[in-house]
């Protein structure tokens, strides 16, 4: 196989350099809380980027953090044009990345069909116990059937 295509190669450095911006030269106030960038997506002709950030907070943070980033995306497209050498900076567009908040739900289902399961298997164990004591008294001891007079 060639070398992926330009798009994907651009992506991951816009990736590095956005990553490396957050954590060291946001002054923005409202960029606060854990920010993580996941992934950026391209499009073909390289004018367009989809940046996907996970934000760490309250809801309240992640809606300041996310009007922070859109306010320092045109700074950050010229730094971009800069920093990789392209003709044409594409736009940079902030998106919120679920898949952090998906993957916890999942866990938590998960988690709740583990304990659903669980108490299903310890009951059915509990009923089968109940079963065993109650006809005890019903079968046959170890001897065997008592031997008939005839």
């Amino acid at each position: 196989m060639g070398e992926p295509r330009r798009p994907d190669r651009v992506a991951e450095s816009i990736r590095e350099q956005v990553a490396t911006f957050l954590a060291e030269g946001a002054k923005d106030p409202r960029i606060r809380g854990f920010v993580t960038v996941t992934a950026v997506e391209m499009t073909r002709d390289l004018r367009h980027a989809n940046v996907f950030v996970s934000v760490m907070g309250d809801e309240a943070a992640v809606k300041a953090t996310f009007e922070g980033l859109g306010s320092v995306a045109s700074h950050l497209r010229s730094m971009l044009g800069k920093t990789l050498r392209l003709r044409n900076a594409p736009e940079i567009h902030f998106k919120a990345d679920q898949s952090i908040a998906q993957a916890s739900r999942i866990e938590q289902l998960l988690a709740q069909i583990r304990t659903d399961r669980d108490a299903v298997a310890s009951e059915a164990v509990e009923i089968t116990m109940d079963d065993a004591d109650s006809t005890a008294g019903d079968a046959p001891g170890p001897s065997g059937p008592s031997p008939s007079t005839k």
